[in-house]
């Protein structure tokens, strides 16, 4: 296993002016934020960064920005998501031209795929580069394509893969894949997602996690990891109940789409914590409106984040 792609790797929102362009200062804060909150690994350009919402040259400058402000700090791992395996190597190999240390790349979507296709697609994506490749198993956002297990360790055996974000949800998947890992000879970095989770997905033997809300608060998830290594489970368990009463800001967020809610209560709250200037989102999203934004707003005075 790879350990430069284990413990805590949030995944970095995309902060936008109030005329909707990339806000460099506020990602200047927000990297900083998180390096200092403890993180071992930033993970540019993914779902929490609005990628799908982001040109070929707003990535571009989203990465540069992140990996010339890291500075080599810690690793930077590129999401390079697009549609099938010819799309991804462009925007892989642009990754690995601007520094990044990895990419994370989803199989195949919208193209409709079976799993021998989707693995050629992995095994194409790491044969164009010289950097590892991480597989991102998001379902929701793939028209419910489940990355697995079989698939992942294979992979991972293979060398086409050193890692997996999973962001399945799907928690009794994810212990098969952790036991399967295993008894394979742990050649994958296994990082969970499941952001509410991770007390329990360490405890069962993921290698870290890719938390969104750690966005806000990256110190807690760090305090959770290092409880982990030292077997503090009540002490984890402890750290993760502080966070899931905090993260109910997102649970506060009415009425609005997927994408709205939970990046919406996350630039919300960062907005009001100065990391960022505005709650801004990816066109055609708007900000939370002031009875969202206002519940928000609230959770945070009750859970004193400010």
């Amino acid at each position: 296993m790879d350990t430069r792609f284990t413990g805590v790797i949030p995944p970095v929102i995309t902060p936008f002016t109030p005329q909707g362009e990339l806000d460099a200062q506020s990602l200047d804060r927000l990297i900083d934020h998180l390096i200092d909150g403890g993180v071992h690994g930033l993970f540019p350009l993914g779902s929490s960064g609005e990628v799908a919402y982001l040109t070929d040259a707003r990535r571009e400058a989203v990465l540069r920005r992140v990996v010339s402000r890291v500075d080599g700090r810690v690793p930077v791992l590129a999401g390079a998501i697009d549609t099938t395996a010819s799309r991804v190597i462009e925007q892989a190999r642009r990754a690995q031209d601007l520094g990044a240390d990895a990419v994370v790349v989803t199989c195949p979507f919208y193209a409709l795929n079976d799993e021998a296709e989707i693995a050629a697609h992995f095994r194409a994506v790491a044969a164009a580069l010289t950097i590892p490749v991480l597989a991102y198993d998001v379902p929701v956002r793939l028209g419910g394509t489940k990355l697995s297990r079989d698939l992942l360790v294979g992979l991972g055996k293979e060398g086409v893969i050193v890692g997996v974000k999973d962001s399945s949800g799907d928690d009794v998947a994810f212990r098969r894949l952790v036991a399967a890992n295993e008894a394979a000879g742990h050649p994958l970095a296994l990082l969970s997602g499941h952001e509410l989770m991770v007390d329990g997905m360490l405890l069962l033997g993921a290698d870290g996690c890719v938390p969104g809300y750690g966005n806000v608060e990256p110190r807690p998830y760090r305090q959770m990891w290092d409880a982990s290594r030292q077997g503090q489970w009540q002490r984890v368990r402890e750290i993760q109940d502080g966070l899931a009463a905090r993260f109910e800001a997102v649970f506060a967020v009415q009425g609005r789409s997927g994408d709205a809610t939970g990046i919406g209560a996350f630039k919300t709250a960062m907005a009001q914590m100065g990391i960022i200037a505005t709650n801004r989102m990816a066109f055609p999203i708007e900000p939370l409106e002031e009875a969202n934004r206002e519940a928000v707003v609230e959770v945070m005075r009750r859970e004193g984040l400010i």
